[in-house]
C-alpha cells in the first residue's frame, strides 16, 4: 500500500472515529425538552396528513364497492376488503396520534415545571444574596434609633407650639375683670345721681274699670228685661 493511501486511510479511520466519538457523545447527554416536542410535533404531523390521505382512499374503496355492487360481485369484494384494510390502519394512527400527544404534553409539562423551578431556585438565590448582607440586630437598631427620633420630633413640635413667656392662671384674671366691672358700674350710678326714688302713694288698682264693666253690663240686663215684660202685656 502506498504512503497517499495510507494517509488517506489513516485520516478517514481519524475522522469516523471523531464523528463516531461525536454520536455517542450526543446520545449519552440525550435531546433537549425542545426538540423532543419538536419531534413529536412533526410526527403528529405526518399521521394526520396520514389519517386524509386513507379516508380518502376509503371513500374511493367505497364507491367502487358500489359501483361494481351488481355488475362485477368480485371488484366490489376486492374493494371491501382494501377498504376494511384501510379502516384497520386508520384506527392504528388514531391510537398512536393520542399516545404521541399525551406524551408530548406530559413532556411539555415536565419542561415547564424544569423552567418554573429553574426560575424559582434563581430567584431565592438572588433573595439569599440580599439577606446575606443584612444584619438583624443592625435593623432592630435601626428601628430603636428612628422610634427615638420620632419622639424627639414629637418633643420639638409641642415645645415650639406651646407658650412662650410667662403663664397666667385664667380663672383669676377673669375674676380680676368683673371686680373691675362692678366698680366701673358703680362709678356709673354716682355720676348718674344714684338710682330712681321709688314712689310713696300706692298704685290706682286696677278693680274701679271692672267694676263700672259690670255695672254697665247689669244696666244692659235691665233695659233687656223691661223690653221683654212690654211685649208681655
Amino acid at each position: 500500500m502506498s504512503k497517499i493511501a495510507k494517509l488517506f486511510k489513516g485520516s478517514s479511520s481519524s475522522g469516523s472515529s471523531s464523528s463516531s466519538k461525536s454520536k455517542h457523545h450526543r446520545s449519552r447527554g440525550g435531546p433537549s425538552p425542545q426538540e423532543a416536542i419538536h419531534k413529536l410535533r412533526e410526527t403528529e404531523e405526518m399521521l394526520t396528513k396520514k389519517q386524509d390521505y386513507l379516508e380518502k382512499r376509503i371513500e374511493q374503496e367505497l364507491m367502487i364497492a358500489k359501483k361494481n355492487g351488481t355488475k362485477n360481485k368480485r371488484a366490489a369484494l376486492q374493494a371491501l376488503k382494501r377498504k376494511k384494510r384501510l379502516e384497520q390502519q386508520l384506527t392504528q394512527i388514531d391510537g398512536t396520534l393520542s399516545t404521541i400527544e399525551f406524551q408530548r404534553e406530559a413532556l411539555e409539562n415536565s419542561h415547564t415545571n424544569t423552567e418554573v423551578l429553574k426560575n424559582m431556585g434563581f430567584a431565592a438565590k438572588a433573595m439569599k444574596q440580599v439577606h446575606e448582607n443584612m444584619d438583624i440586630d443592625k435593623i432592630d437598631d435601626l428601628m430603636q434609633d428612628i422610634t427615638e427620633q420620632q419622639d424627639v420630633a414629637r418633643e420639638i413640635s409641642e415645645a415650639i407650639s406651646g407658650p412662650f413667656g410667662e403663664t397666667f392662671d385664667e380663672d383669676e384674671l377673669l375674676a380680676e375683670l368683673e371686680e373691675l366691672e362692678q366698680e366701673e358700674l358703680k362709678d356709673n350710678m354716682k355720676r348718674m345721681g344714684g338710682l330712681p326714688s321709688v314712689p310713696s302713694s300706692k298704685l290706682p288698682s286696677a278693680r274701679p274699670s271692672s267694676h263700672r264693666a259690670t255695672t254697665k253690663k247689669r244696666v244692659e240686663d235691665d233695659d233687656d228685661m223691661r223690653m221683654l215684660e212690654s211685649w208681655a202685656t
